[in-house]
């Protein structure tokens, strides 16, 4: 009986190997969003053969040092760390990109971050209805308040 060997990526569920092929036969940045249990990271990718390279990012824990009050994993706080990542993707000449998931699922808190990046400026292919309403991006639903309109102001003054 012959033992094949199975990635470790693959085998970590990880990398979805068929989803990334062709994602990367494409040649387009790409944008990955990361949500963990304290924080949420986006980052905007260019595929070389190396490696992929990281053209800008952005981490809820910039919106902290600026004032952000309660969850940094939250809708709002996923959209304006999207927005942040955006807008510096912009000032270094990103102008369209893809969205990749990899092995984890579309929630609205990616989605938000999505519609972050491209009101950012950059052009990412997506329907907009899957987007979360605007109530919940404002963060009207949440026990602390914060003012999302002050922290993009923030950020638009910072780039």
């Amino acid at each position: 009986m012959a033992h094949s060997r199975i990635l470790r990526r693959l085998r970590e569920e990880k990398t979805n190997y068929k989803k990334r092929r062709s994602m990367l036969m494409g040649r387009r940045d790409f944008v990955t969003v990361h949500i963990s249990n304290e924080n949420a990271q986006v980052q905007i990718h260019a595929p070389k053969m190396d490696g992929d390279v990281v053209i800008a990012s952005g981490h809820s824990r910039y919106l902290a040092s600026k004032g952000w009050k309660g969850s940094r994993k939250s809708i709002p706080a996923s959209y304006l760390t999207g927005y942040l990542a955006g807008k510096r993707a912009v000032k270094k000449g990103a102008k369209s990109a893809i969205m990749y998931t990899g092995t984890r699922r579309y929630t609205d808190r990616i989605s938000a971050a999505l519609k972050g990046v491209s009101d950012a400026g950059v052009d990412v292919p997506i329907d907009p209805s899957t987007f979360p309403p605007d109530e919940r991006i404002s963060g009207e639903h949440l026990t602390v308040k914060n003012d999302v309109k002050q922290i993009k102001t923030v950020i638009d003054g910072d780039m």
